[in-house]
């Protein structure tokens, strides 16, 4: 746990602020970082005047446990930084209420007077919010963003200069750099913020939100996966970090007899993978479920007869398998005996020895230059 002090509005502010999920390997990491101490220093609440006050991709709740006596409203596309403001907001004895949430899909409140943004690391995303802003903004409303001085790019601050209006940026301080830009809205034709392409080797469409992993095309990972995934399986499969639903998609139409659970942990992928679903496979609807979640969190103990997955190799910046060992941990628990879990991996991670480690076997599908692709089975001995 760390303690973060910071200056704010006049006053001294000292939080008590942790990553999650509550892990070693994670909570050893610092909680914020010095882009959410200078915004902090250097937005202006008398600007909000009664109006809301608007935080986005604040990713462990700190801005939001600093401004929670505005009563503000909390937008992001990821559940576990949803789940992380929460306990943050709890561990410093805060009202959990006192945070509206909301994720990046759904409209914002109208005539803010204080937009604070952490800008997000996919372009596509902060376009998306941006664009949604300019809904409701107004010449009024102080717009204020922050980040490492190495991700605001030229191309960051032109995006904001072209939907929100004039935009300039501050001076680096701990290597973290703000961006203050006044609501004129100019006049712009708006780009459609869903992408959509063909996928290869079959009549798919698909569709993703903005924030959605690999949105321009098919990953390579995942198009390996796609050519080995099982078939003839009766009951209820899972696709665990779903992203646009190709994988789940796939093994839909390769078992008929089969149910399947899109999961992830954001909106945009969960909400992709219906629209891809309902798009392309409207038959299989009703075969079809689609959850946003922490893992397979309230799915009960062995209930999957199968559990694929693409694991991602990193949390935020952090390159670290720890996601991808909570997933098979999880699949591992909700899989019935005889139920197998079925991954796509690079290489160089040796998910092997872990999988073996965890169900006591593991065996190697099909492997490529930079992936292999391994299957593990749910056996009474490995409970």
């Amino acid at each position: 746990m760390s303690q973060f002090e910071t200056e704010t509005g006049g006053q001294l502010l000292q939080l008590r602020l942790e990553r999650y999920p509550l892990e070693e390997a994670v909570t050893q990491l610092q909680a914020w970082e010095a882009a959410d101490e200078y915004l902090l220093q250097n937005l202006n609440t008398d600007a909000l005047n009664g109006r809301p006050l608007l935080i986005f991709n604040d990713a462990f709740g700190t801005l939001a446990c600093a401004l929670q006596p505005h009563n503000p409203t909390s937008i992001n596309d990821s559940f576990m930084s949803q789940l992380a403001m929460r306990h943050n907001l709890r561990i410093n004895g805060f009202d959990e209420d006192s945070v509206a949430t909301q994720s990046s899909l759904v409209p914002l409140p109208i005539n803010p007077g204080l937009v604070v943004i952490k800008v997000p690391k996919t372009l596509a995303l902060l376009e998306q919010q941006l664009l949604a802003l300019r809904e409701v903004v107004t010449p009024g409303t102080q717009i204020i963003a922050g980040a490492k001085a190495r991700d605001i790019h030229t191309s960051t601050l032109q995006l904001f200069e072209k939907i929100l209006g004039p935009t300039k940026t501050s001076l680096a301080w701990k290597k973290a750099r703000l961006i203050h830009c006044e609501a004129t809205l100019p006049a712009q034709t708006a780009e459609p913020v869903i992408s959509e392409w063909a996928l290869d080797d079959s009549e798919f469409r698909i569709s993703n939100h903005a924030n959605v992993f690999s949105r321009g095309g098919l990953d390579i990972g995942a198009r390996f996966f796609m050519q080995h995934l099982p078939e003839g399986i009766q009951g209820r499969m899972a696709d665990l970090g779903c992203g646009n639903g190709v994988i789940g998609m796939t093994a839909l139409a390769l078992n008929p007899d089969a149910e399947m659970l899109f999961v992830d942990e954001s909106y945009m992928a969960v909400e992709s993978s219906r629209i891809n679903v309902e798009n392309n496979l409207p038959q299989d609807v009703s075969r079809c479920h689609f959850e946003v979640n922490n893992m397979l969190a309230g799915v009960e103990r062995e209930t999957l007869h199968a559990v694929l997955c693409n694991p991602p190799f990193h949390q935020g910046t952090v390159i670290s398998d720890d996601t991808a060992w909570r997933m098979f941990c999880d699949a591992k628990r909700c899989l019935q005996t005889g139920g197998e879990l079925r991954i796509v991996g690079n290489r160089h991670l040796d998910y092997y020895q872990k999988l073996r480690r965890l169900f006591g076997n593991c065996t190697t599908i099909a492997t490529n230059q930079k992936f292999v692709i391994l299957r593990s089975v749910k056996t009474a001995s490995h409970h």
